[in-house]
């Protein structure tokens, strides 16, 4: 379904050139769970950037569906993205001006399609699903971090994506909530999303079917 080769990637810094990704690889298949971890530096946020299509990488190739994206015009990237793919951040990157549900709905507002009723109605049954009923017109601002970042994952589900990618979606949270967002996590997973997950957390990354780490900029052989 997806498929990394070989990606590096280096910055510049007031140090000069560092390495980041030194050949990481990485295969997705389809309705599969995979979970990345790794030290603070060993490049599992950069990977996650890349497979993701927010970052290019210097070298190497991605693949989706067959198809090779690692040279995709932006046009195409940004359908993809709109589309099929879906992203969740620690940090939720909700815009505080917008209620719960119109959070949800931005996918929508950005060109996903029209929003219809059936649209605004799949909105709250995702608000829904991640225990957010009836809190679809409070502002970002009136919520927890958690419940912000359950709206971060309904955005995420109102798009019916192939593959979401999460960098440290429990990272925030208190463990209750983080073992909530797993559990939902691992629901989606088995509806047939394919998921690919950055986390420190040992016990959450042995949740997925498969766990890989990071180190150097490279995926361990497992």
């Amino acid at each position: 379904m997806f498929e990394a080769k070989n990606i590096t990637k280096t910055f510049n810094g007031e140090g000069g050139e560092a390495a980041v990704l030194n050949g990481a690889d990485l295969l997705v298949e389809p309705g599969r769970f995979v979970s990345i971890v790794g030290r603070s530096g060993s490049g599992k946020t950069t990977f996650l950037n890349i497979l993701s299509t927010l970052l290019a990488p210097d070298s190497g190739e991605l693949l989706y569906r067959g198809e090779d994206i690692t040279h995709a015009s932006r046009a195409r990237l940004n359908e993809l993205r709109r589309r099929d793919f879906a992203v969740i951040f620690q940090f939720h990157h909700l815009l505080p001006y917008l209620t719960a549900r119109e959070n949800v709905l931005l996918p929508y507002m950005q060109g996903l399609g029209p929003v219809t009723a059936a649209v605004r109605r799949r909105a709250d049954a995702c608000l829904d699903r991640v225990g957010l009923s009836g809190k679809g017109g409070k502002l970002p601002g009136h919520l927890s971090g958690g419940e912000q970042q359950r709206v971060a994952i309904a955005r995420a589900l109102v798009k019916e994506s192939a593959i979401l990618f999460a960098d440290e979606p429990t990272g925030n949270l208190d463990k209750e909530t983080g073992d909530a967002i797993m559990g939902l996590l691992g629901e989606l997973k088995h509806e047939g999303l394919a998921i690919v997950m950055v986390t420190h957390d040992e016990e959450y990354a042995a949740r997925a079917d498969r766990a890989v780490r990071m180190a150097d900029g490279m995926v361990l052989k497992q």
